[in-house]
């Protein structure tokens, strides 16, 4: 795979050689997957792990026009499956054009989209198509998922219901949450993290809030130019770090490399380390060594 210019020996003090943690020595590779992979004018936060070879990707698809874009995006270092992830039942997927990231397997909502400028565009459904959906407790060659990242347009909460047995070991998750629901009965950030909660996860960061402006209403003469109508959040959920009693000491360490190079997290690093300090998994004062690159 060829190295991404800003994945290039980083200027900024601290997030630089991956040898300064060899300490670590991870048993196992970090297992990705990623749900609703299209390359769509994003640069994933797990990049970097990719490039470094200490994680192998699984890219989840449904949608074909999207697979020559997940190729060029990420070369020759990733499994593809072509899935639509859901509860294992037949679906009804809602195709729109490739480039708008709406084509979901919940019907679009007209009237929300026209509260939005653009979104009756973006959302216009171009077919609609029957597909037989797959649970990811049911996709033997991924017996275990570290990381998963998620944006499927309103079907998150359901493939983490129907994905326990692959996500038990899991110590990260980032998906997109909504506020508004572009999508008929598309669950919202209330449901989506009460559910975490319950399995577990804590709410650990903000990767990105956006905000959309309210038909008519146009700044700029520019329709994209937000107003302060909260749309949807990519949201960071880790395995709480409260009770670091529930992790094993190889969880710690891969949500260590997870933290430091795709959620740049100095402090929860800096609390990971100290677990396994504390456990005699590291010498003494390695987070002391971690630290000292940030002052």
């Amino acid at each position: 795979m060829s190295v991404h210019p800003s994945l290039k020996k980083e200027n900024r003090k601290g997030f630089i050689f991956l040898e300064k943690f060899d300490f670590l020595n991870l048993d196992k590779t970090i297992q990705i997957a990623d749900i609703g992979a299209s390359a769509i004018n994003e640069q994933p936060s797990y990049t970097e792990l990719l490039v470094r070879n200490i994680a192998h990707l699984s890219a989840f698809d449904g949608d074909k026009r999207q697979i020559e874009g997940m190729k060029r995006a990420f070369g020759d270092n990733f499994t593809l499956f072509e899935d639509f992830l859901f509860d294992g039942t037949t679906q009804t997927v809602y195709i729109a054009d490739p480039s708008s990231g709406m084509t979901s397997l919940y019907k679009p909502n007209p009237r929300v989209l026209r509260f939005f400028n653009g979104f009756d565009l973006f959302g216009r459904v171009e077919q609609e198509v029957k597909v037989q959906t797959r649970r990811l407790d049911d996709v033997p060659s991924v017996p275990f998922i570290d990381f998963i990242k998620m944006d499927i347009q309103g079907a998150e909460l359901t493939v983490l219901k129907n994905g326990t047995q692959r996500l038990k070991d899991c110590v990260a998750i980032q998906l997109e949450v909504s506020f508004i629901n572009l999508y008929k009965d598309q669950p919202m950030f209330g449901e989506v993290d009460s559910y975490l909660r319950s399995q577990g996860f804590a709410p650990h960061m903000f990767v990105d809030i956006k905000r959309w402006s309210i038909a008519p209403t146009v700044f700029q003469n520019n329709f994209r130019i937000p107003g302060n109508q909260l749309l949807e959040a990519d949201v960071v959920y880790i395995k709480d770090p409260i009770q670091m009693d529930k992790f094993s000491d190889q969880q710690l360490k891969k949500l260590f490399i997870l933290a430091h190079f795709c959620f740049r997290s100095v402090d929860l690093c800096v609390h990971l380390l100290l677990a396994l300090e504390k456990r005699k998994v590291i010498k003494i004062n390695s987070h002391q060594r971690y630290l000292s690159d940030f002052k």
